[in-house]
């Protein structure tokens, strides 16, 4: 899986969901550096991220996230497995 596609994906659900078109996603991104990713809307990008990417994450992985690009690297994962 291309690193780049992917976070430009993701990039794309997080624009969706949160409704604004002009953010930039990187890997070091977390739900306090963007207004509005609050829990319902983690799990609404959780949700939305795994019917993408046909993935299913265990609570504990998703628990485990600190930042943008431990979740792309959670999908690497999969996709490699």
């Amino acid at each position: 899986m291309e690193k780049e596609r992917v976070l430009k994906e993701v990039e794309n659900i997080f624009r969706d969901i949160l409704d604004e078109e002009s953010l930039n996603l990187r890997r070091e991104t977390t739900a306090n550096d963007i207004d509005g990713w609050d829990s319902l809307t983690h799990i609404q990008l959780i949700v939305a991220i795994e019917k993408q990417f046909k993935v299913k994450f265990s609570s504990k992985e998703i628990l485990s996230w600190k930042n943008v690009g431990e979740l792309l690297d959670s999908l690497k994962a999969r996709a490699n497995s």
